[in-house]
């Protein structure tokens, strides 16, 4: 009798599974196809992100190894599109061979390139503000004291591991000018950081005992 009655249980329940199936099919169909669409999306893009790296390390690499100075201005045009590409790796490279190897004289141009750095392109935060680093030390000798602030001032404002590099900077630049208060008053910010670099506080001790007598 016990067997009989498991036997009519397990008919029941293969039954309404059955037919919970049957009465639900085109909603399992098009959640089955759905998930089979989003996974096939996801591993198309990765592979098409893949691709492009592989394009653009490349372009590069072509560039940079085929650069020479009488053909400057086709290394720099395959430079500034890799820029434009917005990519987080050889959109920084190229723009710091530019500027290691002087290629561009023209500073607007040279800003606009920063610019797409840190505005359009999806860095990480301490690599942005590493280039936006960049981007007042190469201005530092042409431009005025607001500008050079406005420019740092999302590092200045934060706990950037770059924070002191910043700090350095500007007290470098207002004792270039002779304004050695407002020197000391940045170089001791940097002696107040909790994640300051030693060798920069060390060296920001020296500048402070030598050029200002404490």
């Amino acid at each position: 009798m016990d067997e009989e009655i498991t036997i009519i249980n397990s008919n029941t329940r293969n039954e309404k599974i059955y037919n919970f199936f049957i009465s639900n099919r085109k909603i399992l169909i098009v959640t089955v196809l759905t998930v089979f669409i989003i996974l096939a999306g996801y591993f198309s893009l990765n592979a098409i992100k893949e691709r492009n790296q592989i394009e653009l390390a490349n372009k590069f690499n072509l560039a940079t190894i085929e650069f020479k100075y009488e053909k400057k201005n086709e290394t720099i045009k395959k430079l500034i599109n890799i820029i434009e590409e917005k990519n987080i790796t050889y959109s920084p490279l190229a723009l710091y061979y530019l500027l290691d190897n002087n290629l561009i004289e023209n500073s607007t141009e040279i800003n606009n390139l920063f610019d797409i750095l840190i505005n359009e392109t999806n860095l990480e935060s301490e690599i942005k503000n590493l280039i936006i680093y960049k981007k007042a030390l190469y201005n530092s000798e042409r431009i005025n004291e607001n500008e050079l602030i406005k420019i740092l001032n999302p590092i200045i404002n934060s706990d950037s591991v770059w924070k002191a590099h910043v700090l350095y900077l500007m007290g470098e630049y207002f004792f270039a000018k002779n304004e050695n208060q407002k020197a000391k008053e940045f170089f001791e910010k940097i002696l107040l950081l909790p994640n300051a670099n030693n060798e920069i506080k060390v060296e920001t001790r020296k500048r402070i005992s030598r050029d200002f007598g404490e």
